[in-house]
């Protein structure tokens, strides 16, 4: 699902109109983007938390030498799905979906096309 389709969902189930529908669910993102970059913690009920946590700094290796890179500590974003959220992830595993069938219900991790936290 991408941005477009919740846009989508939304002018469809209010009746407002799609140019509309996009102006909220800019607006909603927006307000996350920056509550959590000030740290705070966003708390959706039934869906989940978004937290800002530290990053321990550590040690990596480029692929294409070998050779040990220096990652200095920041900040990620964790999302922990709600018990409502999970259940219904659950429920939908046995039909059409769900978690991939591994059952753990986890966090999102980095986005593969901007190297971003979720």
């Amino acid at each position: 699902m991408i941005k477009l389709d919740i846009v989508n969902q939304v002018a469809d189930k209010t009746g407002v109109p799609k140019q509309k529908a996009e102006q909220v669910v800019d607006s909603l993102f927006n307000a996350m983007k920056e509550a959590l970059a000030k740290g705070k913690r966003i708390e959706l009920r039934g869906f989940g938390v978004f937290v800002v946590k530290p990053r321990k700094r550590g040690v990596g290796r480029n692929p294409r030498t070998g050779q040990e890179v220096p990652i200095p500590a920041g900040k990620t974003i964790r999302f922990k799905p709600g018990k409502e959220l999970t259940a219904r992830a659950v429920e939908d595993e046995g039909g059409n979906g769900g978690n991939g069938g591994d059952g753990s219900g986890g966090s999102f991790g980095s986005d593969d096309r901007t190297g971003t936290e979720h």
